[in-house]
């Protein structure tokens, strides 16, 4: 087991992520988020919530044009077009860090082009052309364990053992973008709550961030509004917020190191906390 990773490097920035994670705020391109429901689908609606993203302190930006779940399909050319102006205007505007939320490695390939830092692919890099797009622009990326593919339904994941099993996987996707150019401390790993998991087995996933940390890369931790949380709690969507946020903590305090939210502000909180508990132990 490799210690865990100290250093994040996006566009040739180095954080030191030893004890301090990054908040990664959400904005959406899309009209039928499973959160928002479309709330920053029209440009007005998206460029505000993006400042207000900026000013709660987000470290990064995560936009995305194609939802996770089941939904109606998106063309290549239609997802460029929702996305690419957020990514170029997101960087032109704020002078943000931008993760693109995308499984395509052509549209990866452009966002890269127009100033985005992070290729976030909840798919485990299935395009082909993803890694080396990445590599080819000095991006980082993230390696996500999904069961099947993204937009399949998924309603009875069994796993012999679920921790096992998405280490072993999240192993091999990070070290196929190693061969392919992109070194260690640009390749952050999820183990992807929720993708293909029930509510157990996204909480014992939760609970074993420390034997994450064990691959020695970045931990990421995408555990805003999800549905585990239901599934837990029997909360609908609107009242995740305590939820989340104690999910944070328990992940920022077991290693996870890039913290994805749509409550940025109250998330830097839970950061700055933590992150001074773990430097005064």
């Amino acid at each position: 087991m490799l210690p865990a990773a100290r250093v994040l490097d996006l566009g040739g920035r180095r954080f030191d992520i030893s004890s301090r994670a990054l908040v990664m705020g959400i904005i959406n391109r899309t009209p039928d988020s499973f959160y928002d429901h479309g709330a920053t689908w029209e440009w007005d609606a998206f460029w505000r919530r993006a400042a207000e993203i900026v000013d709660e302190g987000a470290d990064i930006i995560d936009v995305g044009a194609v939802k996770a779940g089941v939904g109606p399909e998106v063309s290549e050319a239609e997802e460029m077009d929702r996305l690419l102006p957020a990514v170029a205007g997101l960087v032109e505007r704020f002078g943000a860090l931008v993760s693109v939320d995308t499984w395509r490695a052509s549209v990866a390939a452009e966002s890269f082009r127009l100033g985005a830092v992070l290729g976030n692919d909840i798919s485990g890099f299935s395009d082909p052309g993803y890694l080396p797009a990445a590599a080819a622009a000095g991006a980082a990326v993230v390696a996500t364990h999904i069961r099947l593919a993204p937009r399949v339904y998924d309603p009875n994941p069994v796993y012999r053992d679920v921790v096992a099993e998405v280490y072993s996987y999240l192993q091999e996707r990070a070290a196929w973008a190693e061969a392919a150019g992109i070194p260690p401390e640009r390749i952050v790993v999820d183990p992807g709550l929720d993708l293909g998991k029930d509510t157990e087995q996204s909480l014992a996933l939760l609970g074993a961030s420390g034997t994450f940390t064990g691959l020695g890369y970045p931990l990421f931790l995408a555990a805003s509004n999800k549905d585990f949380l239901n599934g837990l709690l029997n909360l609908e969507i609107s009242e995740r917020r305590d939820a989340t946020l104690a999910a944070q903590a328990l992940g920022a305090s077991l290693g996870c190191r890039v913290l994805r939210s749509h409550f940025v502000e109250a998330t830097r909180r839970v950061r700055d906390i933590i992150a001074a508990i773990l430097e005064a132990a």
